[in-house]
């Protein structure tokens, strides 16, 4: 809705949840409980030992597991014991298939329970930050895991649907039940929900807000999928193992395995790992114009983060969703260089500042200024972040073009070049380029004359030819020049995605004897190094007329294919160089996120000879406005 319309339905939100803001006279000892508000944020003025530990089994309208019964979800909710008394609080909503594999967050927490089933230990730190300042946390078993009944389908739509009827039962439109059988109904909150989550847990809002639930006032996506195509593939070229879809299923649901089976049958046969193609069963996981979910049906504010390092979540996922969300929808974000990272671990005193003036403003009606603050906050670097009016940055685009001497500048140039396609990593592609490789050709820049920024999303298109039917195309854009910087590829039992724990531990919130509410100090794993692979591109050149369908190239024939290379903001150094690398199959795509060796060489390279006519070859960069190339 236009701003003028949001900020007085917020003021009348704020008149629906009784307020008390610091420094009015105190209320007698019969008043009822309030929510105290100073400074713009609410206070810690809720007990969090004494607070209701409850759980119910929400209906969902799908039968995941076909055995001719609804699927019921287990939702475990802690609440302020005064909401039980004529309080009524707005809920923050947290979904997951993980709270038994692998457990949640960099220390894979898992929920405890007492004798009663109710939960004394939630993983993570909303509900010690949150319930103390008058929320509800509720904690919702993903279909097919955990305590929930049913199947998953690996983004598929039932997953979506079951998140939605926890968000319907919060707002009185589902059923739920307690241990007995008997309706239970939410009459303690005020039905405003906020979902928040991380990679698949992060999907799930997107799902369910484009779904355009009313209730879901919020959501917080990080680092969350926004399509299924592009968890396992990157324009028709296999980037996760084959049969991941069936795998992920199995290793979230620990339920014996023929529960599933018909469920797994369908999941290994819908994502047709022989071509690579889109078909039916990824428009479903499609929550950007899918048919269960999409970007222009979202209501809900929208807070999102993305690591521009990210190949588990690449930064598609973000940039291409975020395009479709209506103008209309309230939004923020935070664009990193980091991989696949939950900010909480990267920059915590400020996510948590940030994090509790948003579901403040959006769920309570605060009058705080995170709306007045620029919505837009990226890391240019280690411990160098800017903030700005959105993202991308206004920029405009620069075309570059290979040079037959191996430089990179704006004139066209003739003449050819020519690799085959082989799979090797990005640092073998990229490494000494003045040196003649059999598997790439690389152009640089002259120096940089001063500091070049790129924001959004560059495009390579190449005139080429075959000597065969296919190859995988790829492209990698580098900053040539030393320099100390994230360290997003080491990952060992300290580090990973960029960061390593340093130390000592941060207490956030209230505590219990079960559930501390403490975690581990984490900072920036820096390194310094001779380049940095920025971005990268990859295409499986059958596929460049369309995803759905191949067409394979005539050997011989000349070809221009022009796509998108993932999104990017980062910044050249003066005396740097910019390097455009073309090369085949990129092995650092190939990925193996369950450690069992099974993604190895999903993609080996066809071997074929890929000629570059340097003409008709160019990458066309988000150049943001003030900077310059020379």
């Amino acid at each position: 809705m236009p701003n003028a319309q949001r900020r007085g339905f917020l003021a009348a939100v704020a008149l629906a949840i009784p307020l008390m803001v610091a420094g009015t006279p105190a209320a007698s000892a019969t008043a009822e409980p309030k929510i105290e508000v100073s400074g713009g944020v609410t206070q810690p003025v809720f007990s969090y030992e004494d607070a209701i530990r409850e759980h119910v089994r929400v209906q969902s309208p799908v039968d995941s597991d076909g055995d001719g019964k609804k699927d019921l979800l287990r939702v475990d909710i802690i609440r302020p014991k005064e909401s039980g008394s004529g309080l009524k609080v707005p809920a923050i909503m947290h979904e997951s298939p993980y709270y038994d594999v692998p457990g949640i967050g960099f220390e894979n927490e898992h929920k405890k329970y007492d004798a009663n089933g109710n939960v004394t230990k939630f993983p993570m730190y909303y509900d010690n930050y949150f319930v103390p300042r008058g929320y509800a946390f509720v904690s919702v078993d993903m279909l097919g895991t955990r305590l929930s009944d049913g199947c998953p389908t690996t983004y598929g739509a039932t997953d979506v649907l079951g998140g939605k009827a926890v968000v319907d039962w919060l707002n009185g439109r589902a059923t739920a039940y307690d241990d007995k059988g008997d309706p239970v109904e939410a009459a303690w909150t005020t039905g405003r929900t906020g979902m928040i989550g991380h990679s698949y847990e992060g999907a799930l809002s997107a799902g369910v807000a484009g779904t355009g639930v009313q209730g879901l006032e919020t959501i917080v996506n990080l680092s969350g999928y926004t399509s299924g195509y592009e968890t396992a593939r990157n324009n028709g070229v296999l980037t996760w193992w084959k049969g991941v879809q069936e795998e992920l299923a199995k290793r979230i649901d620990l339920d014996p395995d023929e529960k599933c089976a018909a469920v797994h049958k369908r999941l290994l046969e819908g994502a047709d790992d022989a071509t690579g193609n889109y078909n039916a069963y990824w428009d479903e996981r499609n929550y950007r114009t899918g048919p269960v979910s999409k970007a222009r049906n979202i209501r809900a504010s929208v807070f999102s983060v993305m690591g521009m390092q990210d190949r588990n979540v690449v930064g598609s996922q973000f940039s291409e969703w975020w395009a479709k969300m209506p103008r209309t929808v309230q939004r923020k974000e935070w664009v990193t260089q980091y991989g696949h990272l939950d900010p909480f671990w990267a920059r915590r005193e400020v996510w948590l500042t940030t994090l509790h003036k948003w579901f403040d403003h959006e769920l309570m009606g605060v009058a705080n200024d995170i709306m007045r603050r620029p919505r837009a906050d990226v890391q240019l670097g280690p411990d160098r972040w800017i903030t700005q009016a959105g993202w991308p940055a206004p920029t405009r685009t620069t075309t570059l073009r290979p040079q037959q001497d191996g430089s990179l500048g704006r004139k066209p140039s003739t003449g050819t070049g020519g690799y085959l396609d082989t799979a090797q990593t990005e640092i073998a592609m990229a490494d000494d380029p003045a040196t003649t490789n059999p598997n790439r050709l690389a152009f640089l820049t002259p120096p940089l004359k001063n500091a070049m920024r790129l924001s959004g999303t560059p495009s390579v298109s190449l005139r080429l030819k075959l000597d065969k039917p296919t190859a995988n195309l790829g492209v990698l854009l580098v900053d040539y020049g030393t320099d100390t910087r994230i360290n997003y590829r080491e990952r060992t039992a300290t580090s990973a995605e960029g960061l390593k724990f340093i130390g000592g531990e941060d207490c956030v919130g209230q505590s219990t004897a079960d559930d501390d509410g403490c975690y581990l100090k984490a900072g920036d794993n820096t390194a310094a190094s001779g380049f940095h692979v920025v971005t990268r591109g990859i295409m499986d050149a059958q596929n460049h007329k369309s995803l759905s369908r191949q067409t394979p190239l005539t050997p011989g024939k000349s070809y221009q294919i022009t796509w998108k290379t993932l999104p990017l903001d980062y910044e050249f150094k003066a005396g740097h160089r910019l390097g455009l690398v073309l090369t085949g199959t990129n092995d650092d795509f190939n990925l193996d996120v369950t450690g069992t060796g099974s993604g190895d060489d999903v993609e080996p390279g066809t071997g074929a000879k890929v000629t570059v006519d340097l003409a008709g070859t160019s990458i066309s960069l988000p150049l943001v406005t003030g900077t310059s190339i020379g």
